[in-house]
């Protein structure tokens, strides 16, 4: 059986495996909103500020005021890597806390 008549004996469904292609863009040929690459190297914000939090962790609470400004709802991709940075500075933050406490249980402070 060649190609042709197998492309013929097949379903809708599996058309698409043997080089038929569906058009389910309904005529609609604009590009999209979130077709343009994310800012700060294509990573976006969130994770662009969630990688400089390991050099400089002011920038995780910078992403966190961010998320919780929603900022995301501008763009959804942002989300990710701005949830990223509030639990980063969550984890700074206890961990900030707990040096403190020891610092000064043992009156090194």
């Amino acid at each position: 059986m060649d190609s042709e008549a197998a492309r013929k004996q097949t379903s809708g469904a599996h058309a698409p495996l043997l080089g038929e292609y569906t058009d389910d863009s309904d005529g609609d040929v604009s590009v999209g909103i979130y077709d343009r690459p994310l800012p700060c190297c294509g990573c976006g914000f969130g994770w662009g500020s969630f990688i400089c939090g390991f050099l400089c962790p002011p920038f995780w609470y910078v992403g966190t005021i961010l998320f919780f400004a929603e900022y995301y709802r501008r763009d959804p991709r942002e989300r990710a890597g701005l949830a990223a940075c509030g639990i980063a500075a969550l984890v700074c933050s206890v961990a900030v806390a707990i040096a403190l406490i020891i610092l000064l249980a043992r009156g090194k402070l």
